[in-house]
Parts: C-alpha cells; structure tokens; sequence
C-alpha cells in the first residue's frame, strides 16, 4: 500500500463529522448574548482590520487609544463577511453591550465544545519557541487538526482571540501564557483549561514588578490554576525554584512530569553532541510508571537552551498524547522564528553574512543564553547588537553591566549597545576589558535603532561575519534587522 492510500484509509473520528464552518451566526449571538443581523459563516476571527481575511469576523474593540468601530467598514473591504460590535452597523454583524466580554464568551464557547487536548505554555524565556515546537509536533501526528496561539498572543486579548478560531474538529490546542503582574495568568488559564501545563523555565522578566524570583516563579505557577482534574504539570528540573513549581502543581492535584538534566527528572538528558549544521543531537530518557524509553533525535535551532526547550517540548508531547516520533521529526525540521532566532543571509562585501534575528525580546537569562550561541557559532567576526532589557527596574544596572562576562566570553569583536539602560554596560566595557585570548572588545553605545544601523555601515560588515540582534521589543531593533535583512540572498 502506497502512502496515499495509507493517508486515505486513516481512521475517521467523530471530529471528521463536524462541519468545516468556524461560527455560524446563531451562534456568535447564543454564545455572547447579543443579537444577529443578517445570516453568515465565518471561517475566522480578526481584530486587527489591515490584518482581516476573506470570511472573517472583525471584533470592535475598544482601547485606550483606539476604537475599534472606526475600522468596520474598512474591515468590510478586507473582506470581512461580519463584524462583532456595541452599535449598529452597515453590513452583517452580532450586536452586543460590550465586544471585549463578548469575545471572552466566544472563546468560553469555543473552548466548551471542542474533544481537544489543551496544553497551555508559560515561562520567562522560551514560551513562543516551546509553544511553536509543541504545535508542530501535535500537528504532525493529528493530520493538521492542531491549533495554536499565533505569534506572541498571550495576554488578556490574545488568548480570547486565540481560542475564538479553535476550530471545533481541533484535536489539540496549544496556547502561550504571558504576564506582567501576578494574577494575570489566574485569569488566562480560567479561559484556556488546559490539560497539559507547561512552565519553560524561571527568569528575571518583569522582576520590576514583581520584585523578587520566587514571586516570579509564584505568577507562573498560576498556570496550574486552570488544569483540568487529572491535568499534567511539565515543569523545569534544572530549576532552582523546581521545589516551588512542584508544589504548587501538586497543590492543585497536578501529575508532575519533570524535564532537565537533574538526576531524578522524568526527560533527562543524557547527551547532547552539536551537529555542523549548527544543531544537536540529543539522547534523552522517558521515565514513567511503565519503565524507561531512550529516545533520540535531532534538534534544528542551535544552542543549549534549545537542546533543554526540546526536553520540554517533548515531555508536554507525551503528557498531551501525542506521538514522541512526530515530536522529533518537527524538532528537526523547525526554522527559527521571526524576531526569535531566525537566521539571515545577508549578502556582503567579500561574500555573506550571518544575521541572528533575536530583536523580539530579551532578559538577562535570554540574553547569556544567546551570546553563548553566537560564540559558539563559526565566524571571521562576531558582533553583537544589544538592546536594552525592560522591566527590571532597580535592578537594570547590574543585570546590563553583568552582559560584560558572557561577551567576552563569546569572543564578540564589535558591540553595538543600544538604549540608555545600557550606560551601564558601556560603562563596564569602558574599563579596556579583554577576552580569554586578550584582544579587547571594540564598542559603541547609541540612543536608537538608527544610530545602530549607522554603527554597523561604518563598521563594515564582511563574508565570514557573525551579527546577533538581540534586544526588548520597544528598543525596535527589528529596524536594523529590516535594513540589513532586506537584501538577503
């Protein structure tokens, strides 16, 4: 038998029996209370009028700055075949007293009727790669009935949002969790339920506002909040806050499945060996209450905090009844993200060079995690262009002074630093500070996007080079990636 025909004769499931319609009108209405005007299907639901589809619902929000309503007609044009909206309209739509607690009924709705397994991702770095990495291996094994949280939506709009669209033949859901203040995701994982909740790892973001690490790692046990009974907490062995995360999920009747190198874990790692593609190949144990299973398989994304984001990857795979060998195949076929560790080819003078696209976010543990990647990466040079790290607060100056260490040790030739909370460091690479091979670390210190992308064209970047970019969204350092990116090649 051919694949095709394999593929043709998978079993049917009862999900396989739903209609392909998202939302039908009656019930957009039953689910938020509100009132239809006219009879439509949507295959979608946007919020965002330029980024609005064929078949779409748009959802007039209300914001600070923005009302949404200003855009229904444009969303219209888009092709939007309704909208979800407080006053009346030119066109189809759903009437309701409030859009924003109408999209939260919506996703209520959504998340009540679907048979899927739910996994919910949260940590201080790694959640949007994790959430990626977990979706493509359950979309893998379900023949593309998995859905998942696009880009970084995972706050009080985007998880609403995320789970609106969950088709109801889904048979796995992957949403990420984020947070700035405790108490965010008790709300989040109300919405979400999850079976399977995972928690990355436990980092200084956002310590300005939650002031110490074992508040941090309190807010991300929130996630447990919301398991569904008999649920499964993936949590990080490695972790020095391990014992607190275990307990808070057992706390909420929680299975634990632990994932690191630490003796004891339930995905350990074995080994690691970097492949010359820049990957690894990873050799991990499964332990559970049937025994022990090593499993081995590739890692595409370089460096080691992706050989530990695979043992998580891999530990929420089995926990969410996936299939461990899909989970591997996607781990080994994964490109880096936009703004999350894509790479570039950028054309040169004397040749190429690489263009490491970090610009999205960064902590002081992404950060370290990064420069150490980009030493271990082969190049003439290496230059890094670092952006200044928010929401640490009091603790700002010697979390960027503390960069000097992981610099030089990445042998780094140039450094851009960009922002005022990097005067700090600036300072500290002011003092003639050198690598273990004691050539000194060239440096310049710019206010914006702007001045680095002028840094860099004086610099003179060659075939052979090495570019990290790396810094906190607002910094808006995807602007030299865009000057840079755009003659790739």
């Amino acid at each position: 038998m051919n694949a095709l025909a394999k593929v043709l004769r998978w079993p049917a499931s009862d999900a396989d029996r739903l209609r392909s319609a998202l939302w039908t009108a009656s019930e957009i209405a039953a689910a938020t209370g509100g009132t239809a005007y006219g009879e439509f299907q949507v295959s979608g639901v946007e919020m965002d009028s330029r980024d609005v589809r064929s078949g779409d619902l748009f959802v007039a929000l209300r914001g600070e700055a923005m009302d949404g309503h200003a855009f229904v007609q444009k969303a219209f044009a888009n092709g939007a075949v309704a909208a979800l909206v407080d006053r009346p309209v030119d066109g189809p739509h759903v009437l309701v007293s409030d859009t924003s607690s109408a999209l939260e009924m919506l996703a209520a709705a959504a998340r009540k009727r679907v048979q899927a397994r739910i996994v919910g991702v949260t940590g201080s770095v790694g959640k949007t790669g994790v959430k990626e990495a977990i979706f493509a291996s359950l979309e893998r094994c379900s023949r593309g009935a998995a859905h998942r949280s696009i880009r970084s939506y995972n706050n009080h709009v985007g998880v609403p949002l995320s789970l609106s669209r969950m088709p109801p033949r889904s048979r796995f859901g992957v949403f990420e969790m984020g947070m700035n203040h405790a108490g965010e995701i008790t709300r989040l994982t109300a919405q979400v339920r999850p079976h399977v909740a995972v928690i990355t790892t436990i980092a200084p973001a956002h310590i300005e506002n939650l002031g110490s690490m074992e508040a941090i790692a309190d807010a991300k046990a929130e996630i447990f909040a919301g398991l569904e009974p008999g649920g499964t907490a993936v949590i990080p062995a490695d972790s020095p806050w391990f014992a607190q995360l275990r307990d808070a999920a057992v706390a909420r009747g929680a299975c634990i499945l632990s994932f690191g190198k630490a003796e004891g874990a339930d995905m350990r790692l074995l080994d690691a060996l970097p492949l010359a593609s820049g990957g690894s190949l990873v050799t991990a144990a499964l332990t559970t209450r049937a025994g022990t299973q090593r499993l081995c398989y590739t890692v595409a994304e370089p460096g080691e905090h992706w050989v530990a984001n695979s043992l998580c990857v891999m530990a929420a795979v089995y926990a969410a009844g996936g299939d461990l060998g899909a989970a591997g195949l996607a781990l080994a076929s994964m490109g880096g993200l936009k703004g999350r560790g894509a790479r570039l080819r950028v054309p040169v003078p004397g040749g190429h060079a690489l263009l490491v696209d970090e610009s999205y976010n960064a902590n002081p543990a992404s950060m370290r995690a990064t420069l150490g990647q980009l030493g271990q990466t082969p190049a003439t040079r290496r230059i890094a262009v670092l952006g200044a790290m928010k929401e640490l607060g009091d603790f700002a100056p010697g979390f960027h002074a503390a960069l000097a260490e992981p610099l030089l040790a990445a042998n780094v030739d140039f450094a851009v630093l960009v922002g005022e909370e990097m005067t700090a460091l600036a300072r500290e690479l002011g003092k003639g500070l050198a690598n273990p091979l004691g050539k000194p670390l060239h440096f310049a210190h710019c206010a914006d996007a702007g001045e680095a992308i002028s840094a860099l064209e004086e610099y003179g970047l060659a075939g052979g080079d090495a570019v990290l970019v790396k810094g906190s969204n607002s910094v808006g350092l995807a602007r030299v990636v865009a000057h840079f990116g755009a003659r790739e090649g």
